[in-house]
């Protein structure tokens, strides 16, 4: 299940995202055989950046913050992903795709990392990237 709030006034969210964002948390849940709640924070620049200070001592905006709250397979509630609708407007034409696909993107990324997924090795890069692609593409949404 996913649970989306808006806490952000700067881009227009409508159906179609929303539709986009669930469907992009339930495909990953799928594709990774796990259940459960995902709860997706959809904010500002100026929000998300006091979170990544609070969190991550990075006095920065960022575009995608996960916050994982299970602590096994069995946990019902897998945890928090916040998206900067700002960003990913700003990284979506810097990268010349649709802003659908940026923010689709960013709810796979996210909850990859709920899911205990990380991108520090260049092995653990080239997973998280081909599970991405994988369900961008089952959205419609490739490159």
């Amino acid at each position: 299940m996913t649970e989306i709030t808006n806490l952000q006034d700067k881009v227009d969210v409508d159906e179609t995202l929303l539709n986009i964002i669930t469907q992009a948390v339930s495909l990953t849940l799928n594709e990774e055989g796990r259940a459960g709640v995902v709860s997706i924070a959809l904010v500002d620049n100026n929000y998300i950046q006091s979170l990544n200070r609070e969190y991550r001592q990075k006095d920065v905006p960022t575009d995608v913050l996960s916050f994982p709250l299970a602590d096994d397979k069995d946990d019902e509630v897998l945890g928090d992903v916040v998206i900067s609708l700002e960003k990913a407007a700003e990284q979506a034409k810097e990268y010349g795709h649709s802003f659908f696909r940026e923010v689709a993107f960013l709810t796979v990324h996210g909850v990859l990392h709920l899911l205990g997924h990380d991108h520090y090795e260049e092995e653990e890069t080239r997973i998280m990237r081909e599970k991405e692609e994988k369900i961008l593409s089952a959205l419609g949404l490739e490159r």
